[in-house]
C-alpha cells in the first residue's frame, strides 16, 4: 500500500507543476532563517519560524486540496488554501497546546516527587513517552480536515480513529517518510561537502591527526565554530543547499501524505437495492 502511494504521489507532483510552489515557498524561509540564525542569533529567528508556520500552512492546506479535487490549477490551490486555511491550522494549535499542558504537568508532578529539585532528563523522557503516540495518532487530522471537510475537534477523532484502524500502513507510512528525508539529507549533504571541500579539508586533516574519537571530536567543536570555519561564502553555499533540500523533499512528503491518506479512506461505494417487480399490460411498474 505504502509504495503504491509514493508512486502515486512522485506522478501527481511530477504532472503538477503548482505542487513545486510550497518547495520553493519552504526552501526559501529555510534558507532565510539558517542566514538570519547566522547574522542575528535566536531572537529574530524564533520570531520568524512562527511567521514561516503560518505562511506554510496556506500552502499544506492548498496542496491537499489539489490532490482532493485532481486538479493542476494556482488557482484551485489559493482558493483551497484559503478556504481550509484554520481548519489545518486550528487542530495542529489544539494539539500543542495539549503537549505544552501535559510538559507542565509532567514537570510540576517531577518538582514534587523530588522535592523541589527538577530532573530535566527524566521529564524529557516522560514528555517524548507522551508526545509520540500523540503525534502518532493525530498527525492526520489536517488530511482528514480537508478531505473530508471536518473542523476542529471532528479532524482530530478522525485521525485517531483511522490511525487506530491502518497502524501497520501508518508505521510503513512514517517509516518510509524517514527514508526519504535520510536520503534527501545524505545526497544534499555530499553536494554540500564537495562544494566546501577546500575549507573543510583543515578539519579533516586535524581529526585524521589527532586522537580524539568521534564524540570527543564533536564536543570541540560547536556548529557556530563550524560556521566561522566556512566563512560568509559557505554560509551563502550552505543556504542555496537548505534551499534545494527543501525544494525536492516538500512537494513529495505533502503529496504522499495526501495519496496515503485519500487511500486510506477509499471511495465510498453506493449501495445498490434489488427491486423485484413488474410491468402491467400499460406500463406501470409495480414492485414486490
Amino acid at each position: 500500500m505504502v509504495l503504491k502511494e509514493l508512486q502515486e504521489a512522485v506522478r501527481v507532483v511530477g504532472q503538477t507543476p503548482v505542487l513545486w510552489i510550497p518547495g520553493i515557498v519552504a526552501g526559501l524561509l529555510g534558507a532565510v532563517l539558517w542566514i538570519l540564525f547566522n547574522l542575528s542569533g535566536t531572537f529574530f529567528t524564533s520570531r520568524l519560524v512562527i511567521i514561516a508556520g503560518l505562511v506554510m500552512v496556506l500552502f499544506v492546506a492548498g496542496t491537499f486540496g489539489l490532490v482532493k479535487k485532481n486538479e493542476t490549477g494556482a488557482g484551485t490551490m489559493v482558493r483551497e488554501g484559503v478556504g481550509y486555511y484554520f481548519r489545518v491550522l486550528l487542530p495542529w494549535l489544539v494539539i500543542l497546546f495539549i503537549l505544552l499542558l501535559v510538559f507542565a504537568l509532567i514537570m510540576i508532578v517531577t518538582i514534587i516527587s523530588t522535592g523541589g529539585s527538577t530532573d530535566y532528563e527524566g521529564t524529557g523522557l516522560l514528555a517524548v513517552f507522551v508526545m509520540i503516540p500523540t503525534l502518532f495518532l493525530t498527525f492526520f487530522c489536517d488530511t482528514a480536515a480537508v478531505f473530508e471537510d471536518l473542523r476542529v475537534f471532528a479532524s482530530l477523532r478522525r485521525s485517531i480513529g483511522i490511525v487506530a484502524s491502518h497502524a501497520w500502513e501508518v508505521l510503513g507510512f512514517f517509516v518510509t517518510c524517514i527514508v526519504l528525508l535520510f536520503l534527501d539529507f545524505f545526497v544534499f549533504a555530499l553536494i554540500w561537502e564537495g562544494l566546501l571541500f577546500d575549507k573543510l579539508q583543515p578539519l579533516v586533516d586535524y581529526y585524521n591527526s589527532s586522537a580524539y574519537n568521534e564524540t570527543q571530536f564533536a564536543s570541540m567543536f560547536t556548529p557556530q565554530q563550524l560556521v566561522t570555519l566556512i566563512g560568509p561564502d559557505g554560509m551563502w553555499i550552505t543556504a542555496a543547499v537548505i534551499f534545494l533540500a527543501v525544494v525536492f523533499l516538500v512537494p513529495l512528503l505533502l503529496a504522499f501524505k495526501a495519496c496515503f491518506y485519500r487511500s486510506m479512506i477509499g471511495s465510498p461505494v453506493a449501495t445498490v437495492q434489488q427491486i423485484t417487480g413488474e410491468f402491467d399490460s400499460k406500463g406501470r411498474w409495480y414492485k414486490y
